[in-house]
């Protein structure tokens, strides 16, 4: 039984080739959604990238204003951080 079991993980195993190149990011996806990385592990390499981030800057809100303004932006669809940093910029008149 244990000789079947291995055989089905075996011929479950993709191990297309990696494209060389994606044509798009949903393409990339499709194929990692579809394939395991482990199966390729041998084919990565170590790599160095530098990440930039934005600064934020955290501001209290009183308790009643936050909840508040939480029952709003789910009455929105969006997070509380979205809908307090869209109203903090129509009042201070900043574009996007």
């Amino acid at each position: 039984m244990l000789a079947n079991a291995n055989a089905m993980n075996e011929s479950n195993h993709n191990t297309d080739p990696i494209p060389e190149e994606f044509k798009t990011l949903a393409d990339a996806a499709d194929f990692w959604d579809t394939h395991s990385l482990s199966d390729y592990w041998e084919e990565t390499q170590e790599v160095e990238i530098g990440v930039r981030a934005s600064r934020r800057q955290w501001v209290p809100l009183a308790t009643h204003v936050a909840s508040r303004a939480l029952v709003q932006a789910q009455q929105e669809g969006v997070s509380l951080e979205t809908l307090v940093n869209l109203w903090v910029a129509e009042r201070l008149e900043i574009a996007g």
